[in-house]
């Protein structure tokens, strides 16, 4: 059940980021995720291939010089949300992972 609400809310995100399929190259700067007020922001710099959002990801923002790829399962496999440089969006509980 969890699964299809985050399919279904990575659907409906596309709407206004966009769709694709399969990760492009890697891009340089920072993808920055917030989880709780409770915990440190994760900063991932300069990401290289797919990596898995923490469990209570809330908020990933794109400070990369290109597109990140947000996907609903923890292989980068499937459907993505594109989050273009310079805008956040936010994740859907058990997302799973993004690329960049």
């Amino acid at each position: 059940m969890r699964t299809r609400a985050v399919l279904v809310a990575l659907v409906a995100a596309s709407a206004v980021f966009g769709l694709t399929g399969s990760a492009q190259a890697a891009a340089s700067g920072d993808v920055v995720v917030f989880s709780t007020e409770l915990q440190p922001l994760d900063v991932y710099r300069d990401p290289v291939g797919c990596r898995q959002l923490p469990v209570a990801a809330h908020v990933l923002n794109n400070q990369t010089d290109g597109p990140v790829r947000i996907y609903g399962n923890p292989f980068c496999l499937g459907p993505s949300v594109v989050v273009q440089p310079g805008y956040g969006v936010h994740v859907p509980g058990g997302a799973g992972s993004f690329s960049a």
